[in-house]
């Protein structure tokens, strides 16, 4: 009871310096409580978001890597290292972070998503697309999906397939469309 009621107080402390701009106090507020109480999961991640936010991103990829060996079996988790290894240019990593994730959830959306990022920077476009795919069936009406696949797409020199995601975008999202339409050169011809 006490340590639920310590992890309680702290995740308030820790909103409430975070809601005032007190970023340095909220993570020595979390440092301190790590030392004490080195199983909260909550802890690790939020240290490892504000050491992220303050430009440690070292630190804060050790803190996730510890976290994911805590709680091995939770996917938000291991996307967090996967978005965090790819934002590092750390592509093989990421990937197989991404993987573990959706393995974890196969309907983590995100967690597609960012595999296709880590993919696509790979110049693994076959394999994008499978990722990508998964992703827009999950997330049929967000743009960021369909719009990374026409793009891949083309580059994979398949002018009629992202031609289809821009008729398709321009039901729903006529600005993503426009973007590819002028990225791409696949105008109003193509439509």
């Amino acid at each position: 009871m006490k340590t639920s009621l310590n992890r309680w107080y702290l995740r308030w402390q820790v909103r409430a310096m975070l809601l005032l701009g007190q970023r340095a106090q909220a993570l020595a507020r979390i440092e301190g409580h790590l030392a004490r109480d080195t199983t909260d999961l909550y802890a690790w991640a939020t240290r490892a978001h504000l050491l992220a936010e303050q430009g440690d991103k070292a630190g804060a990829l050790k803190t996730l890597q510890h976290l994911v060996t805590l709680t091995p079996d939770q996917a938000a988790a291991w996307f967090n290292l996967g978005f965090l290894c790819e934002e590092m240019g750390e592509l093989s990593q990421a990937e197989a972070a991404f993987r573990r994730a959706t393995d974890i959830d196969p309907k983590l959306d995100r967690a597609w998503y960012g595999l296709a990022l880590s993919l696509i920077r790979q110049h693994r476009f076959d394999d994008a697309v499978v990722a990508l795919r998964k992703n827009t069936e999950l997330q049929p009406m967000s743009p960021y999906g369909w719009y990374q696949l026409a793009r891949v797409h083309v580059d994979r020199q398949e002018p009629e397939e992202a031609a289809k995601i821009i008729r398709h975008l321009r039901r729903f999202e006529p600005k993503v469309a426009a973007q590819l339409e002028r990225e791409t050169g696949l105008g109003q011809a193509q439509a």
